[in-house]
């Protein structure tokens, strides 16, 4: 077994004292990413990662084929065919802990031989690279021959291959899960160099541990039995990070367990390390591939028994606005039939497509979960009727929701905000059929040593397992405090009435509102208007239809002539509010004769489903609505009315309301106190300065 190089073995060592969880990784990604020294000058800051990523790629599959040359240089000799050389190479490769490799390269170089023919450096790399299977097609994602060239062209080329070639990246010095870590670690620190949201491309190890642990929570017991066979997606794969933390976690419970691992990525680069890593873990390559997840489906024929995603926060989808709401149009079993959120922001269509990618409830009744990192925007954004509301009324109505929880702020290494964990399944247990957990887990964080990006906190491991336990209802006493909710899914559906009180206007000619009409374009035009009003008087009139027909009299004896719209403005114009007058009646259409309502009194009322202890049902509302009205509308408001026709329903997830705690303010004699202490501060700065 090779040896950490010395430098990255004192990093580690150092490094490995402090707490948090990627201090390991970042000490070793420091180290890979200190062949930037090398670069400056000839390379600006942002290219950096294009040199370093598959340079890093290279390095740890070559650091994974080692112990294997000979046996792959012997079946590569031996058999023409791919499918040939895979299924030998597999069987010659395996172990109890490997199931083998499935690629290989039919060049002997490695980067140590081929550092000792400096002169042809460049074409003896190409040549390295050239000769991997054809499943491994991954470095031209990476433009790599180019690469490498215009790294010989800068005279780069040497020092940077022997930077790589000194670094151990072999399974024995660092682990798979450990090196998806450092992979999205490099990400991080490419995308932050330059200048491109850094943080998206990377999900904190905490975090993802604790949406694997929630989403395996009911199923630990299945999961240990012998034969266990498991299928894990992510829709937003990246690397592949939380595959890897997925895959090692369920091994944890079985370590016969059989995975298949799953993931689009529509960023070409990080698709191109998944790739590899996917190879690299004995998986399946095809099973990552590369696309917008929102325009194309690549699984479109499959569902999954686990699906996991970090999508990016507050990305609009403005650039495949026309896709989405083509495949929303065609209804049916669309990803998106049941609404859309605003352009501005993805999120809850990345919660639909997640939700539709879990396996269909089988005979035995196992079904697929889900587990979805939000902003808090999915949770209210959106009144009744809007795409979004819809889309938690699907998600609610079809028992999709198990639970949801806050995490702390500050989690995330391009944003502060708060963010929500939504775990979903289509096969609940039977004592969690139609509820909703709500957990509040934002006071589990504890500080970080040292801030990466807006990443201040991080959740320990005990915090973790308090979560889970508390999901699970098995929260002990010892265990820290972890706020839990239950709630029915129709705790959260409401309906929005429209509350109508009448019109009543009070009309008079005053100077004031004459030039008010002078000054309305629609009015402004009419020949000899003002002239007449003016000569109208000023009296009142609490009857608007007593008021439009001497009016109309007054208008047609001056020769002035209007058309219905501009009758209907001018009487707008003219009239005010005024309690004390007549109610105005609808004059035409299918209404008419009933009350006209004041557009300007209109209200709205949220009544929860459940009101006043009637049904949880739709089929309730006009009763429950009712109720709600004649209880808290009509004594303060007499003359009110319901519009049933403007009736709508809506759901939203008041997370923060169920979890408010009261603060009483300070006492005022202290608050007196502390204004005393400062005033005398003040006035004995002033002394000194006069003194």
């Amino acid at each position: 077994m090779r040896h950490t190089s010395p430098v990255v073995s004192s990093q580690l060592t150092i490094l490995s004292r402090l707490p948090g969880e990627i201090s390991i990784v970042s000490a070793l990604s420091g180290f890979v990413w200190s062949v930037a020294d090398t670069l400056r000058g000839p390379y600006s800051e942002s290219e950096y990662g294009s040199v370093i990523l598959p340079f890093t790629v290279l390095r740890r599959l070559e650091c994974v084929m080692e112990p294997h040359r000979g046996a792959m240089s012997e079946i590569v000799a031996s058999y023409e065919g791919e499918q040939q050389r895979r299924t030998h190479l597999k069987l010659k490769t395996r172990t109890t802990d490997n199931p083998g490799l499935s690629f290989w390269t039919t060049s002997s170089y490695t980067l140590k031989k081929a550092l000792q023919d400096p002169d042809n450096l460049a074409e003896n790399l190409i040549d390295y690279v050239g000769g991997f299977s054809t499943n491994l097609d991954v470095f031209k994602f990476f433009d790599f021959e180019n690469i490498i060239r215009t790294l010989d062209n800068r005279e780069r080329l040497s020092q940077v291959t022997q930077h790589f070639e000194g670094i151990d990246l072999s399974p024995d010095a660092v682990s798979n899960a450990d090196m998806g870590d450092l992979f999205e670690n490099l990400i991080y620190r490419f995308a932050e160099s330059a200048n491109e949201g850094a943080g998206q491309f990377y999900t904190p190890r905490d975090v993802v541990r604790l949406l694997v642990d929630l989403l395996y929570a009911d199923d630990a017991d299945a999961l240990r039995g012998r034969g266990t066979v498991r299928s894990i997606y992510d829709p937003t794969v990246g690397t592949g990070g939380m595959l890897s933390v997925a895959d090692e976690h369920l091994r944890s419970f079985s370590p016969d367990a059989s995975t298949a691992l799953y993931g689009q990525e529509i960023n070409k680069r990080t698709y191109a390390i998944c790739k590899a890593d996917l190879l690299i873990t004995g998986q399946d390559p095809t099973n990552v591939r590369q696309g917008d997840t929102l325009t194309v489906d690549r699984f479109e024929d499959r569902q999954f028994d686990y699906v996991l995603s970090n999508p990016p926060f507050g990305t609009d989808w403005k650039a495949v606005e026309s896709q989405v709401k083509a495949e929303h149009a065609r209804g049916g079993q669309g990803r998106f039939a049941p609404g859309l959120p605003a352009v501005g922001d993805a999120a809850m269509l990345f919660l639909l497509h997640v939700a539709s990618k879990m396996r269909d409830v089988d005979e035995t009744g196992r079904g697929g979960k889900a587990g979805i990192v939000l902003n808090g925007s999915p949770l209210f954004n959106g009144g009744a009727g809007s795409g979004p509301s819809e889309i938690r009324g699907y998600m609610l109505e079809n028992d999709l929701v198990e639970a949801i929880v806050a995490l702390p702020n500050d989690m995330f290494y391009n944003t502060g905000i708060a963010t929500y964990l939504w775990i979903l399944s289509n096969a609940k247990p039977a004592d969690r059929k139609d509820t909703v957990q709500l957990i509040d887990a934002t006071k589990l964080g504890t500080k970080l040593r040292k801030s990466i990006g807006s990443k201040r906190n991080e959740i320990p491991e005990a915090h973790r397992e308090a979560v889970v336990r508390a999901f699970a209802g098995t929260l002990s006493e010892d265990d820290v405090e972890v706020p839990v909710k239950t709630f029915n899914k129709r705790d959260f559906a409401y309906w929005t009435v429209t509350v109508e009180r009448p019109l009543q206007l009070r009309f008079q000619c005053t100077t004031e509102v004459i030039s008010a009409v002078a000054e309305q374009n629609t009015l402004a035009k009419v020949d000899g208007l003002t002239e007449a009003l003016e000569a109208f008087g000023d009296e009142v009139y609490l009857n608007r239809e007593k008021f439009e027909k001497e009016l109309g009299r007054h208008l047609g004896d001056h020769g002035v002539r209007l058309t219905p719209a501009q009758r209907k403005k001018l009487w707008q114009t003219i009239g005010v509010h005024d309690e004390t007058a007549d109610y105005c009646a609808i004059q035409s259409g299918k209404y008419k004769d009933e009350l006209e309502p004041n557009p300007d009194l209109r209200d709205t009322e949220k009544v929860p489903f459940g009101w006043g202890d009637h049904p949880k049902t739709h089929e309730a509302c006009e009763e429950t609505v009712q109720a709600y009205f004649d209880a808290d509308v009509k004594p303060y408001i007499a003359d009110a009315w319901i519009d049933w026709d403007k009736t709508k329903t809506g759901y939203e997830i008041p997370f923060t309301r169920h979890f408010y705690e009261y603060e009483p303010p300070r006492p005022l004699e202290e608050i007196d106190a502390d204004l005393e202490r400062v005033v005398g501060e003040i006035l004995g700065l002033l002394r000194e300065v006069e003194g």
